[in-house]
């Protein structure tokens, strides 16, 4: 079967996907956490894996960076693989002084500066929110394991390098907790095809304190507490 950015077969994921956005920590957890592995996908080095934890099976899949990259992985898991549930597991920016390096934001819903959601053709603006049922769970497994985190809304932005250097400031006025690029797309399309969708997040780096900025292979191997939760609800 497969897809033009997906090479596995109908079957090979699981009905729950965590998705990094870098492959390489798909690859990380996928060997570290999985027993009974195999790599399910390799187009464009996207890697995906499948296996079981604690006896249930579970997909690890790359999604890129941006809203277009996630939106087309998710699509396609969703309406070609059957693929029920997607969980980001992603890094973010920390925009509000009481969310600090390391700690887990579970989003509860998105912001977007990005165009996205005018293919549906609404006559207003959307809010794209996550499941509750995954919200809940989620919870649920932070407070079993004493987990610090926080639960609100996020930015999901089209602009990494922003010639507005102050355009964080609005957001942050309006409580929303951290920025990243992906969420808004996810939510939007399980939402769209009748699925679920959560993201997880791990504060890798602060615009409004200052602390210091985590290295790409901390993010791709230290960001623990956040994997081992997605895990446990997949």
């Amino acid at each position: 079967m497969g897809t033009a950015h997906n090479n596995a077969n109908k079957g090979d994921f699981a009905k729950t996907v965590l998705m990094p956005g870098d492959p390489l920590r798909a690859k990380y957890l996928a060997e570290h956490y999985l027993e009974n592995v195999r790599e399910v996908n390799n187009v464009r080095g996207m890697l995906g894996y499948t296996g079981t934890y604690k006896g249930k099976e579970v997909s690890i899949m790359g999604s890129g960076m941006g809203m277009p990259s996630i939106g087309i992985y998710s699509y396609e898991l969703f309406t070609q693989y059957d693929v029920e549930n997607i969980i980001r597991i992603g890094s973010a920016g920390s925009i509000n002084k009481d969310v600090h390096i390391r700690e887990v934001v579970i989003a509860q819903g998105a912001c977007t500066d990005s165009a996205w959601a005018h293919q549906y053709e609404l006559p207003g603006v959307y809010s794209a929110i996550s499941s509750f049922d995954l919200l809940e769970k989620t919870v649920h497994q932070a407070k079993e394991k004493n987990i610090h985190y926080h639960v609100g809304n996020i930015l999901s932005s089209d602009i990494f390098y922003h010639a507005d250097s102050t355009s964080t400031a609005a957001w942050s006025k309006m409580g929303v907790l951290a920025v990243e690029m992906e969420t808004y797309a996810l939510f939007s399309t399980a939402a769209y095809l009748g699925k679920k969708a959560l993201t997880l997040l791990t504060i890798s780096d602060s615009l409004v304190n200052d602390e210091p900025e985590t290295t790409a292979s901390e993010r791709e191997k230290t960001f623990t507490d956040m994997m081992e939760i997605a895990l446990e609800i997949a």
